[in-house]
């Protein structure tokens, strides 16, 4: 309904900070910090995370917020360009400076002169280009790749990294003197781990963007999927939890997005028996995100052996759907009990994915019925 959907988009807007959502205190410390970083134009920021926590996002959050926000914001990522490349690619080149120089080069640091220079992955710059890297960030200046007069520069460094720089400093592969200029103002971003309390909000985002792209109506999304995404390690962060709900919103059939729509790495070590209730009660809750609750549970009569139930005439007719339940249920006792509580090997016996067998066993109510 157009109304439901202007409360989402409000409720998105209240729990984003510059495209980065989250309503957790550990991230509205984060905000707090980046709104004091921003106030301050030229201290050097030093951003710590985990691959996919959203680095880049942060950087931009403090350009964004500052004075500097009308100039260029200029984002490298000092990993993914060649050695060789990176030197000309931040400090511009000469005409003539080598082989090829043909025409002047404006380098990235000048490009940035006025905003902000981030320079993501710093622990990737090799020892030669630190060096360089050091006297822009003391001296306020640079010169250019075979040039002879230093050009003076106005820029605020933003840097970047998962790696442990203490650790590689120790080791003689980064320069102590750089580290420290570089990490005037630390700022670390927690992992998605450290957070869950924000999935909610972060899947209703991911899911308005993704499922709109591809004019699809929202999907919703059963309680026990949010328990097995509340339940996973996220190893990859937010970009991992994104990049799943892009492969969702083009591969999940219905309009509900159920447990085996998921892929095997989320669900392999999911037990629904070992679910922190409590946990995922309080974060829906909190997130006020609409869940379809789980189905009541069926109350099942164990039997020694999965026949099917007795037909009764008496009445001139059966209950269809409570003898193929009740059949269905003790199949499913059957297999655990044959396979010792194992519903992997459960799963195999009665030919179904591992999820649907878990799926099964919760909707109806039978943990623990087999033994």
């Amino acid at each position: 309904m157009p109304k439901s959907s202007a409360s989402n988009t409000s409720s998105l807007q209240d729990n984003s900070f510059y495209g980065i959502i989250g309503e957790t205190p550990v991230m509205q410390k984060l905000f707090d910090l980046i709104r004091k970083v921003s106030e301050d134009d030229f201290a050097t920021v030093l951003i710590r995370g985990e691959s996919g926590t959203g680095k880049e996002l942060v950087a931009k959050a403090i350009h964004n917020h500052s004075s500097r926000k009308n100039n260029n914001f200029v984002p490298v990522n000092c990993a993914a360009i060649p050695d060789d490349l990176l030197e000309s690619e931040l400090f511009g080149y000469t005409k003539g400076a080598f082989t090829g120089a043909v025409n002047n080069k404006t380098g990235r640091i000048q490009y940035a002169d006025g905003g902000t220079l981030f320079l993501d992955e710093i622990g990737d710059m090799k020892p030669t280009l630190q060096a360089k890297l050091l006297r822009v960030l003391q001296e306020k200046e640079f010169e250019p790749v075979g040039g002879l007069k230093a050009t003076s520069v106005d820029i605020r460094v933003v840097a970047a990294t998962h790696c442990d720089l203490e650790q590689l400093v120790s080791e003689g592969t980064f320069r102590e003197d750089l580290y420290y200029r570089l990490s005037v103002i630390p700022l670390q971003i927690p992992a998605l781990k450290e957070r869950k309390a924000d999935i909610p909000i972060l899947l209703e985002s991911f899911l308005n963007i993704h499922a709109t792209q591809r004019n699809r109506k929202k999907f919703t999304i059963s309680k026990t999927v949010y328990e097995a995404l509340l339940s996973y390690d996220w190893k990859g962060n937010v970009r991992e939890l994104e990049n799943l709900v892009q492969q969702l919103a083009i591969l999940c059939s219905g309009k509900e997005i159920q447990l085996e729509d998921l892929p095997e790495r989320i669900t392999d070590d999911f037990d629904p028996e070992n679910v922190d209730q409590e946990m995922v009660t309080t974060i829906l809750t909190s997130s006020k995100q609409p869940v379809r609750p789980a189905a009541p549970s069926q109350k099942v009569t164990q039997p020694n052996s999965p026949e099917p139930p007795g037909n009764d005439w008496e009445d001139g007719q059966v209950d269809f759907k409570v003898l193929i339940n009740d059949y269905e249920s003790q199949l499913i006792i059957q297999a655990m009990k044959m396979s010792n509580g194992n519903k992997k090997e459960a799963a195999k016996l009665l030919n179904l994915k591992r999820t649907t067998l878990l799926e099964k066993i919760k909707k109806k109510g039978l943990q623990g019925m087999w033994e």
